[in-house]
């Protein structure tokens, strides 16, 4: 049954630790393939030789087929960082480090005024 407030097809088997739906190949290997992959072949054919599959709804465990794309890898990581949330969950801006690691300073700030500082600790009152 579709996610009623976005069309999507939630997978609720197996998942990756990445949030993506996994399944059997059914082979006996011991193989598993990628849930939206296996949706995608399933509703619109074979996946071009060295595209991959895009979520257009940004869902790792969605499988609808209306929701994915045959698209390059490139584009795909284009896309992926284009989605990235540009604030923190409390609607602070993120500041951006080397390397692409992002933290919000506000609540970084925020949670050390609640630690006690190394001058006091140990210090019975």
């Amino acid at each position: 049954m579709p996610e009623p407030n976005t069309g999507c097809w939630l997978w609720i088997g197996a998942r990756n630790w990445r949030g993506y739906g996994q399944i059997g190949a059914g082979n006996g290997s011991g193989r598993t393939l990628m849930a939206h992959r296996a949706a995608y072949v399933l509703a619109r054919g074979p996946i071009p030789e060295g595209m991959d599959i895009d979520h257009l709804c940004r869902v790792r465990a969605c499988v609808n087929p209306a929701h994915l794309e045959a698209v390059t890898h490139l584009v795909n990581v284009q896309r992926g960082k284009a989605g990235c949330r540009p604030t923190c969950p409390r609607g602070h801006a993120y500041d951006i480090y080397p390397g692409g690691r992002r933290r919000c300073r506000t609540c970084t700030r925020d949670h050390n005024s609640r630690r006690p500082s190394r001058a006091t600790k140990g210090v019975l009152p």
